[in-house]
């Protein structure tokens, strides 16, 4: 994402250098990660309520590896977890009722768009999993591209590059990926509008669309077809995923000045995920000021005991104002009938 207060506080950080420093990578370093619980609020620590959400708990977590950071995305399954950097870099553990992770392994991405000396070359931004197969997509920004990865990111199966998202911005692209019940695969841009002949409103109702594609089955194979997905003013797209009706949880994020994140979590009804239309979410809850409030960017949905769950995971960025978080929520979906 383009965030131009980040760029001139790392330009002050880091004065006289003028280079592109290496990507840091987790190669040859012993996986070590520190977690912390934190509260909804932190004003009022029995807080649990937030619009359609019930807070179920929640962790901030850190590490003494440069690697460490920047998770887009994530995928949940039981007690195993899976996050993926911005970077290309992975993190995977478990973790149980007691919120202490462990069993860590940390990894890079086997392969990507390009060599990985950059940040840019592994703009890793979404994720998708199929959970009968294990096998793993990541949509990839700056190069507009899906990879897909056998399990475990043991080795990468091949790519796309598809021409619905030959223009979609460098910096705003598959921010979002998911993997529907049926086998289809949804993903939207961060930013790119609606384009002006296609879109039937005026002009200020396109400045809120966003670009979108669905896929019938695996995106190598592709076969996109185009819809379009209305964000909240002032907002753009950061993660999406599906629920078991196929239904669409969508995460909005926005930034403001000096230096504030907050996110609108949307639940767009599964016959609006359909080619052609324009899809509209139901606000279900926002994260912000006094809240817990930060860059979050990916969101995975697990059954358990026949609640629908949405766990969040913030980018920090890498930089000292943000933080990693991982959150959890149960859904009550009676509040959004």
């Amino acid at each position: 994402m383009r965030i131009l207060l980040s760029c001139l506080l790392i330009l002050a950080l880091v004065p006289g250098w003028s280079g592109e420093q290496r990507l840091p990578l987790f190669e040859g370093a012993a996986a070590q990660m520190d977690s912390r619980r934190v509260d909804l609020d932190p004003h009022d620590p029995a807080r649990r309520k937030l619009g359609a959400l019930t807070y179920l708990g929640g962790i901030v977590l850190t590490s003494r590896l440069p690697a460490f950071g920047g998770y887009s995305s994530l995928a949940v399954s039981g007690d195993r977890f899976l996050l993926l950097s911005d970077g290309g870099n992975v993190v995977r553990f478990r973790m149980g009722a007691d919120w202490t992770p462990h069993d860590l392994h940390f990894s890079n991405l086997p392969a990507g768009p390009a060599t990985g000396w950059m940040k840019q070359d592994r703009d890793s931004e979404s994720l998708a999993v199929d959970p009968k197969t294990g096998q793993l997509w990541v949509g990839f920004e700056r190069f507009n591209q899906i990879w897909r990865y056998a399990p475990d990111f043991a080795r990468a199966e091949g790519y796309v590059a598809p021409r619905e998202m030959k223009n979609w911005p460098k910096n705003g692209g598959a921010e979002s990926l998911a993997r529907m019940p049926d086998g289809r695969f949804v993903t939207i841009s961060e930013e790119a509008k609606v384009r002006r002949k296609f879109w039937r409103g005026g002009e200020a109702s396109r400045r809120n669309s966003r670009q979108a594609l669905i896929f019938p089955g695996d995106p190598l194979k592709g076969h996109a077809r185009r819809f379009a997905y209305r964000v909240s003013p002032d907002h753009d797209v950061a993660d999406a995923a599906a629920l078991p009706d196929g239904s669409l949880v969508i995460v909005e994020r926005r930034f403001r000045l000096p230096f504030r994140f907050s996110n609108r979590i949307m639940l767009v009804p599964a016959d609006q995920i359909t080619p052609g239309r324009v899809a509209r979410g139901r606000l279900i809850a926002e994260l912000d000021s006094p809240l817990i409030h930060d860059n979050f960017e990916g969101v995975a949905v697990t059954q358990e005991a026949g609640a629908t769950v949405l766990w969040l995971v913030s980018d920090d960025n890498q930089l000292f104002l943000q933080k990693s978080y991982l959150l959890k929520f149960r859904l009550n979906r009676a509040a959004v009938r």
